[in-house]
């Protein structure tokens, strides 16, 4: 069912988020990372998804990015099985980027990202949601930073992929969800996303 109102378990995975990202800032920014998440849960919110896949959106990055501090990510994962569920535990781990390949071989950048969406064919329906809402807000906010500046270039360079590899990452997530049938109302905001994002590698066009 689609959430009605306040939710003392939201309440509780924003704290838990808050916790697990404490000092953690957003790539070339002062802003608390805590921002992304909680723009991942308004975009689920907006299309009115169910209280597992808001708190799952809200935290999907916390076992890629917070294994520190004595948390290993083993810990991270019971801890969030044993405090929101076996089934937002799934769904956080189908949208998290594997550092490994399953014989313990250490993925190179394009491994990982070819890994995660391999990995999308199995995930729960919810993950889905997650890993859009997850592209919505990442690529909105990119476009917004290089709508602010005089030297776009400064913020492609805080992404290892640069302008066109981060580009095509877009356009490569929305067309695996697309293939795998995932056709929901916010496949369009993703695909509008990307397209912007793509008018970035031809400067002659507006934007």
């Amino acid at each position: 069912m689609p959430l009605r109102g306040y939710s003392d378990r939201i309440n509780h995975a924003f704290a838990f988020a808050a916790k697990h990202h404490d000092q953690q800032v957003r790539k070339g920014t002062r802003l608390p990372y805590l921002t992304h998440p909680a723009n991942v849960a308004v975009i689920l919110t907006r299309y009115g998804q169910d209280e597992a896949t808001i708190v799952s959106g809200i935290l999907h990055d916390v076992v890629e990015d917070c294994v520190r501090d004595g948390y290993t990510r083993e810990s991270l994962e019971q801890r969030i099985a044993d405090k929101f569920g076996a089934d937002v535990l799934d769904t956080v781990l189908a949208v998290t980027h594997r550092k490994t390949d399953d014989d313990g071989m250490e993925f190179s950048s394009d491994e990982k990202k070819a890994d995660y969406l391999t990995r999308l064919d199995r995930a729960p329906e919810r993950a889905r949601w997650v890993c859009a809402a997850d592209k919505i807000h990442n690529g909105s906010a990119l476009l917004a930073d290089l709508r602010r500046t005089d030297f776009p270039e400064s913020v492609w360079g805080r992404f290892s992929a640069g302008r066109e590899g981060t580009v095509r990452w877009y356009r490569q997530v929305y067309e695996r969800l697309y293939a795998l049938g995932f056709q929901a109302p916010i496949m369009e905001e993703l695909r509008e996303v990307a397209e912007q994002l793509e008018r970035w590698t031809e400067p002659t066009r507006a934007r």
